[in-house]
This record gives structure tokens, sequence and C-alpha cells, in this order.
């Protein structure tokens, strides 16, 4: 079967889009290959189609958990037999799903990075028939990416250990960062194929005023169609939403303090078209491809090129006239010019938090290797009484040098474990029958229930008996109060994962000239966009273009600038 007739068969397509077959026909070739698509560009199909023309298994390291579980659902709706390792899976979880990767007939295997080091999966991997190593979101390799994770160094450790193509991919990579990512993968030879960046359906749009919810409000209503508002701070998307329904505009928010029912409720809403605007947090994006988003505005200037090009960028997929409006004014400038100092700190705070983290937990000297643990900035910074952006931004820079790693929105399984002693459980009174069927069914699917928290697949539980799962939670809730069970309610929270013992002041590597290179960096980007918002004269497609290294490219003719000229 053909490239192009495994794109028919399984997604129904009649023809790639541009670059896509030749990523792919390099990849059959055998040939390391770095993919640079734009947002919304194609970029799974790179991999999954030559992942399915040959033997074996893919292996996909990739950092957006809520990506990798939409992604494994969808192979698995063509048919497709997909597995996923992630932070937020115990241990026995992960041991289960190995064991299906090495020994079973699957497809593709997704892995969070920090999981690549970890004994258990190297263990497996000798026993994989492995076609291709996928990297997605490609650029978090390199220390001059934009979200640069040093858990994707361990991707450099596994070409050592499996002989397969990588097929690297990522929609935002300055010339500089693509180098970067081709030597720390071991590209036997250069291959990068990128698409031309340009978007000639989304019309860049930069506006200076004081009265920024006043030019919002005449966005919305000017521009027909959905919309997405993003800005910097939680708070600010609930009051920008309440500002807008209070003016007419069916408008929601989101950011990751949202409970996880809420968030897919107000996502699904939005998608449908139920909700036309949706104010949110950089949490709001990643993944999601709604084709008809006529306008992106970008109330609060943000820190990097890379940044606002991906997130502008999830406007006008469908090809159709779209704007991605900025909005800015001098207290913009002033909070620019401040953020390199806050994501910065000194590197004995720096220090100091690392060492506060474990006091946190109780964790002493010489111990805490492996631990994962939930974490709860806010409730950190109140015990402390920390500064909260600072805090931050020193637990992102521990996990750059490499100490733990800091994931956001892990899902939590639901767990359960049976406390009483198999032969009584038949002897006691349960209050409610269709318990039962339950027990019976839990002793029957999950091993290890009598002897520790075993994670439960809530949705197949409670269709198997009947019920919707709300009620399986009060079930099990009753099981718990009567003493039959312990249970452990699903969650979502951010996952803090120890990579080693609590070290002793002083024997901290926190990398001072990586710093110094790394705030450098950091205070190019933000000069970039303080020049973006301030230029008169350059199209400010061109000015972007140029950024990601497309030197020559002729001028838009729709963005504020073109217009006025």
């Amino acid at each position: 079967m053909t490239a192009l007739e495994t794109l028919k068969e399984y997604w129904g397509y009649d023809a790639f889009r541009p670059k896509q077959e030749e990523i792919v026909n390099s990849a059959l070739d055998g040939k390391d290959v770095l993919a640079i698509l734009p947002t919304g560009g194609g970029k799974s199909v790179c991999f999954q189609v030559p992942a399915l023309m040959r033997e074996g298994i893919a292996i996909v390291v990739t950092p957006l958990i809520a990506l990798m579980k939409d992604q494994v659902q969808n192979l698995n709706d063509r048919g497709i037999k997909a597995l996923c390792v992630n932070a937020g899976m115990g241990r026995r979880e992960v041991d289960v799903t190995l064991n299906n990767a090495a020994y079973g007939d699957f497809k593709f295997l997704y892995v969070s990075p920090e999981r690549l080091g970890t004994r258990l999966f190297q263990s497996y991997l000798s026993e994989m028939n492995v076609s291709f190593i996928v990297v997605d979101e490609a650029h978090c390799i390199s220390q001059w990416g934009y979200d640069f994770r040093p858990d994707y160094l361990q991707i450099g450790k596994l070409r050592q250990m499996v002989d397969a193509p990588v097929i690297a991919l990522t929609a935002t990579a300055t010339p500089k960062v693509s180098e970067d990512i081709m030597a720390r993968l071991g590209f036997e030879e250069k291959n990068l194929i990128k698409s031309g960046f340009e978007r000639p359906n989304l019309s860049y749009i930069v506006r200076k005023c004081e009265d920024k919810l006043g030019k919002l409000l005449s966005v919305c209503e000017s521009v027909l169609g959905t919309g997405v508002v993003y800005v910097r701070s939680r708070k600010k998307t609930e009051e920008i939403a309440a500002f807008l329904t209070a003016n007419g505009i069916s408008a929601s928010f989101y950011h990751a303090g949202l409970g996880s029912d809420s968030r897919s409720d107000r996502q699904a809403k939005w998608k449908s078209g139920q909700i036309r605007v949706m104010v949110c947090t950089n949490a709001f994006g990643m993944g999601i491809d709604k084709p008809d988003v006529r306008f992106v505005v970008h109330f609060d200037v943000p820190d990097s090129p890379e940044a606002y090009f991906q997130e502008a960028g999830r406007g006008g997929r469908d090809g159709l006239r779209s704007f991605a409006v900025m909005l800015w004014n001098a207290t913009d400038l002033k909070r620019l010019r401040q953020i390199a100092t806050v994501s910065f700190p000194s590197l004995e705070y720096i220090e100091d938090i690392y060492h506060k983290v474990h006091a946190f937990y109780q964790i002493p000297y010489d111990v805490g290797e492996g631990r994962q643990l939930k974490f709860d900035l806010d409730e950190f910074c109140r015990h402390f009484t920390l500064q909260r952006a600072s805090a931050h931004y020193a637990m992102v820079y521990i996990e750059r040098t490499g100490h733990w790693t800091l994931s956001e929105d892990v899902d939590i399984s639901t767990k359960v474990q049976v406390v009483v002693d198999r032969n009584d459980l038949y002897d006691i009174e349960l209050p409610d029958p269709r318990m039962v069927p339950l027990l019976d069914l839990l002793m029957r699917r999950y091993t290890g229930l009598f002897s520790y928290p075993v994670a439960i697949d809530e949705e197949y539980v409670a269709s198997y008996i009947g019920v919707a799962v709300p009620m399986l939670r009060q079930l099990l809730y009753q099981l718990s109060i009567h003493h039959v069970i312990r249970y452990v309610p699903c969650d979502k929270a951010t996952v803090l994962y120890l990579h080693h013992d609590r070290l002793r002041p002083k024997n901290i590597n926190l990398d001072p000239e990586r710093y110094e290179l790394l705030k450098n960096a950091s205070l190019e980007k933000i000069q970039k966009m303080v020049d973006y918002v301030q230029e008169e004269d350059t199209c400010r497609s061109s000015y972007l273009l140029e950024y990601f290294g497309q030197s020559e490219s002729a001028p838009c003719g729709t963005c504020d600038i073109c217009r006025e000229s």
C-alpha cells in the first residue's frame, strides 16, 4: 500500500497537504527528518502514515498529556491500536501498558518525556520492535527554544539504544533552534523540511489603545464568527468574559484553575458554537483544531514571537479571512521589560525554592528520588509567604537544569483498594444491590485490588454495571464509608516528579553559565515583541516570517501597516 493509499484508507483524504508527502517519503527512506509546519499544518499525518506502513511500533514523545490522550483516542477510533504512558499513571498501569507495547500488536506508543529515563521503560525498550522515534514539539529539546524541557534530552540517549529513524516535528523554530534540534537528536545528516509560514488569509492588526476593553468590544461586534481572546492572568479571563457578556457578547472563560469537567464543557460549547468568544490564558489552545476561528485577540502582549505566532495561528485554519489583533499600550511595554527580572530570579533565590519545596513535603536530605508529588503552587506560596510569579519561574528554572519535572494538568485516575478479607466480603450486608455486581467486576477485572489501590476505568465500569459515572462515584463513596474499599477519587493536578534525592546546600548545580545565556535570549525575544508592536514600516507578516528565517517574503497587503501604506 502506498503512502497516498494509506492516507485515503485511514483518513479519507485524496491528497496530502503541502510538504506532508515529502516528509513521509523522507521518513520511509530511513532518513532522520525535522519537519517544521505551521499550527494546523497536519503534523500528525507526517508520522502516522509512515508508521502504519512499517512493521513495529512508533514511540511518540510529546509533553502534552491532553493532546496525547486525544490522539490515542482518535487512532483507536480509526481502528489503529495505540497506547500512552504519562505522568498521571501509577507503576502498575505503566507496567501493563509497556508490556502490551512490547508484546502486543500495537502501532503507536505515546510517551511523556520524563518516562524515557526510567528503569521500567528501558527494561521493556529492548523487547520492542521500534519503527520510528517521533519527537513532537521538538523545539522543547533546544535550550534556545521558547519551551525547553530537560527531559527531552533523554531522547538523545534513546537513539543510542534504538536503531530507528527520527521524525521530529514543530510549528515554531528559528534557524538557530532548528540546528540545535538536529544536533541534539543526533541526526546522521541534516534534513530539514519546512513549509512556508505565510498565512495569506490571516490579517495581523496591531492597535495602540488606552481603552482596551472598548477596542475588544468593537472587534467582537465588527468581526462575525468565533473568537479567542488571550490574556495573561486567570483573574482577567473572568473579568473580561463578564464584561463581554454584559455587553451582549456570548462569552466564557478558560484557565488551568478550572476543574476538568468545567473545562471540557466550556471547550465543547465553544467548539460547537454555543459559546462564541473564549477568553483564556495560554492553557487553552493546544490541540484544539477548530477551523473557523475568525479572530484571535491578544489583550496582553506575549513575551516571545514564538508564543504569539503559535497562538495567533489558531485563527482561520479553514483558509477564510481571519484577524490576529494585538492590543497594547505603554503599560504593556513596562510589564514586558519587568518580565526578565521576574522570570529570572537570582540563583540564590532559586536554590532557596529548591529546599523549600522539599521542606514542604518534609523530605530530608539524601531522600526523595523518583517520588511523584501533587503540587499546588498557590498553597506552596501561601505556606512560605512567597510571590507567586517569582516562585513559579524559580521552579521552571530548576526543571530546566534537570532536578525535577513539573507536569501541569495531569489526569490522576480513580483508584480502588478492597480493605476487607476476600472471604469476609460475601458476609457483608451491602446497602445498595448494585454494589454486588460492581465489586464482582472490580475483583475479576483488576488484579492486585486486595493489596494496593488500583486505577480503574470509570467509563468502562459504569457502562458494564449499567449506571452513569456520577452514580458509580456515589456507589464507590458509599462503599468507602462502610469500610469495604479505600476510594481515591479521580483528580486533575500538577505533578512534581523528583529526579534524584534531595541535595545538600551548595551541591545543587544550577549552571550559572546557562542561566546567563537563557536570560539574554529571553531579553532578545522580549525586545522583538516590543519592536513588533512599535513597528511602523515593515509588513507584520514579513516581520514575523523573517524572525523564523524566511527572509524573502512579499508584503501581505492585509495587515494594518500594508493597508496604511
